[in-house]
């Protein structure tokens, strides 16, 4: 298909590229000589009832999130649980306009199994609501596994009450990956939610899979969210930071003037007094306790060795550690955005120092366990 002499897909509209497989219209070369062109992502759809992720820019998010607003539907807003903060989406709530918001939280089986669900997500609608976001229900799914999925449909049906159904969320937030698990669960059904008949839609940027009486749900590109760890570090590195198995907490009792490295990546000071600091990391990750006044001659002679990642060879183009301090009363999380999170029990009031590269977030929030 062609539209003003360029090539586009014949799914989904977009132009067609050859270039960038994670970006929206990837054809390989040789896809072109075909009668019918359609990108990688229509075809994997249309063949295999398979929905692959594409990322795109604020920008062109904008545009499309914008539309939503304009039509009646329910916005399924899907969050990474363990980079909650990080994989936000700011002003889901002006996307959404007058529209209900149902909140996905993806990856619970990362999560120690000992949580309480129901207080994880009445935890997620607190921290919506603390954002001025206003969601009708929460939900917990794992995309890998498909545990809480028929849950999270049931959910769905309920709230969209026939209208259609927009799922939106940040690269690296396993959304394609739910919405794959849904067509799993239910394609192959006698009465389906989600038919296997799904047929790419025609707006640039969005995929849509045709739901029972004339609704539809439709796949929206992932935004980037530049200030996760998963940018900063290599794709070698990154299956070191990243968590493939629930996370063991891991307990330290960090006393005043003491330092907790993980890996060469961030570090925890506690500057006064002392504090219980659990963390909740990627079990693959080395943790390494040091007097604070160690830190940073240890930090500039064995970054890329003991402290790693990152590994030697990507250490020259990993940035510099920025400080960030927080004076801490009660029991918090302290977040470092695609890393994980680790929460402070203080004895008393106490200050800790949080060093991270500038582009990471770090946050702090209500403890989420």
């Amino acid at each position: 298909m062609q539209r003003d002499d360029m090539l586009v897909c014949a799914g989904c509209g977009v132009p067609i590229q050859t270039e960038h497989e994670n970006a929206p219209g990837f054809a390989p070369a040789s896809a072109l000589e075909r009668e019918q062109l359609v990108c990688r992502r229509c075809f994997r759809l249309s063949h295999y009832n398979e929905v692959t992720p594409t990322a795109i820019g604020e920008k062109e998010f904008l545009e499309i999130a914008n539309t939503i607003s304009q039509k009646p539907a329910l916005v399924v807003k899907v969050v990474d649980l363990f980079d909650f903060q990080g994989s936000w989406i700011s002003g889901i709530q002006r996307f959404a306009g007058n529209n209900d918001i149902l909140l996905i939280g993806n990856k619970v089986d990362l999560l120690p199994k000992s949580i309480n669900e129901e207080k994880v997500r009445k935890w997620m609608r607190g921290q919506a609501r603390d954002w001025g976001v206003k969601v009708v229900d929460s939900a917990l799914v794992s995309s890998q596994t498909g545990r809480g999925v028929e849950a999270a449909a049931t959910y769905m049906s309920k709230y969209a009450k026939g209208r259609d159904v927009y799922v939106v969320g940040c690269t690296n937030v396993g959304k394609s990956s739910f919405i794959n698990q849904l067509i799993k669960t239910y394609g192959a059904a006698e009465e389906a939610v989600i038919t296997t008949s799904a047929h790419p839609g025609t707006t640039l940027g969005l995929i849509e899979i045709p739901l029972e009486q004339n609704q539809s749900l439709y796949d929206t590109p992932g935004l980037i969210n530049r200030h996760q760890m998963a940018h900063v570090v290599s794709a070698e590195d990154y299956k070191v930071v990243f968590p493939k198995k629930e996370v063991k907490p891991r307990v330290y009792q960090l006393q005043s003037a003491q330092t907790i490295f993980f890996g060469g990546l961030a570090r925890l000071d506690v500057v006064d007094n002392q504090a219980d600091v659990v963390c909740f990391m990627s079990n693959e990750l080395h943790l390494h306790r040091t007097k604070l006044e160690k830190a940073d001659e240890l930090y500039q002679t064995h970054v890329g060795g003991l402290l790693q990642p990152p590994t030697e060879e990507t250490r020259e183009s990993f940035p510099d550690l920025k400080e960030k301090s927080f004076s801490i009363s009660e029991k918090t999380d302290i977040v470092i955005s695609g890393l994980g999170w680790i929460t402070i029990r203080p004895k008393n009031k106490v200050t800790v120092r949080v060093h991270a590269p500038e582009a990471s977030g770090v946050f702090k929030r209500v403890p989420l366990i």
